[in-house]
């Protein structure tokens, strides 16, 4: 199985939806229509095995996004990059992938002089898998914030890009 990064298109969205889908416990459940939006929007949308193995999806912080954690990270920063999910399937955890998109969004974010990465990862439901790679990639904790009337709490993370 190839182990780059390509672009998502048009063609990868179906396939993409199934692999967001089967983790919406993680990432929240998405339509076509609103994934197709999603990925419109996007400042990076990468996928291994056209997003069936993985994928990554980013917005720049002028996307016109509305989602609650986009919100918290526009009022604290000017400028960011917002990784608004990414997964990686089941059977391919613990090969590095995950690390490999996030690099790979780093060079990109680097480049169009973007300062810093954020996104958040649930601590209700907990995600501690999550916790402890955004730490490990160099993400800070510099948040948190209680969604949907308390059925969800998340821990919000930057990481500078210097």
């Amino acid at each position: 199985m190839e182990r780059t990064s390509k672009d998502l298109g048009s063609l990868d969205v179906s396939i993409t939806l199934q692999l967001n889908n089967s983790h919406a416990k993680e990432t929240s459940e998405l339509d076509l229509a609103h994934l197709t939006t999603l990925l419109g929007m996007a400042f990076y949308a990468k996928g291994i095995d056209q997003g069936r193995t993985a994928f990554l999806i980013a917005l720049y912080h002028t996307a016109p996004y509305q989602n609650p954690n986009f919100a918290w990270f526009k009022s604290a920063y000017q400028s960011f990059v917002y990784i608004d999910r990414i997964v990686v399937a089941e059977f391919a955890r613990g090969q590095g992938i995950a690390r490999l998109l996030y690099e790979d969004l780093f060079a990109a974010a680097h480049n169009a002089g973007v300062p810093r990465i954020v996104c958040e990862v649930n601590s209700e439901p907990p995600n501690p898998a999550s916790d402890a790679f955004h730490l490990a990639m160099g993400f800070e904790k510099v948040g948190q914030a209680v969604l949907y009337n308390g059925a969800k709490a998340v821990n919000y993370f930057a990481k500078n890009l210097g």
